[in-house]
């Protein structure tokens, strides 16, 4: 079992069935495997400010936790207004949160925050 398939488990296995996403390159074994992983209902959207609103309003209609799958830190910093949005309102979401190749983080620092240091909200 690789790294992407034991998150997948460890989140469908928490009852968690619902992923919006908006994956790029440095995402796509998890995007791989969140398409072979059964019970799992992805919603691909356009932006991750769409992601995480969109999961935030799923996870407020359902009540039940959404998950989100986020292309970098960069892409986390432009879905950050609907996480705060959902954390006011006690809104149960999981975001994931891709990383760039160590090899490729001194070229692109800026996609990880300076250095990768994206961190638990």
């Amino acid at each position: 079992m690789n790294r992407a398939q034991a998150l997948f488990k460890a989140l469908t296995d928490a009852g968690l069935d619902t992923c919006f996403a908006n994956p790029g390159t440095s995402e796509i074994q998890l995007a791989y495997e969140i398409g072979t992983t059964k019970g799992v209902c992805t919603v691909l959207c356009l932006q991750e400010n769409t992601v995480t609103g969109a999961a935030d309003g799923y996870a407020r209609m359902a009540g039940k936790p959404a998950f989100t799958l986020l292309h970098v830190g960069s892409g986390f910093a432009n879905g950050v207004a609907n996480i705060h949005n959902a954390s006011r309102a006690n809104t149960m979401m999981v975001n994931v949160v891709g990383a760039n190749a160590t090899c490729h983080q001194p070229n692109f620092a800026e996609h990880e925050f300076i250095k990768g240091n994206i961190v638990n909200c």
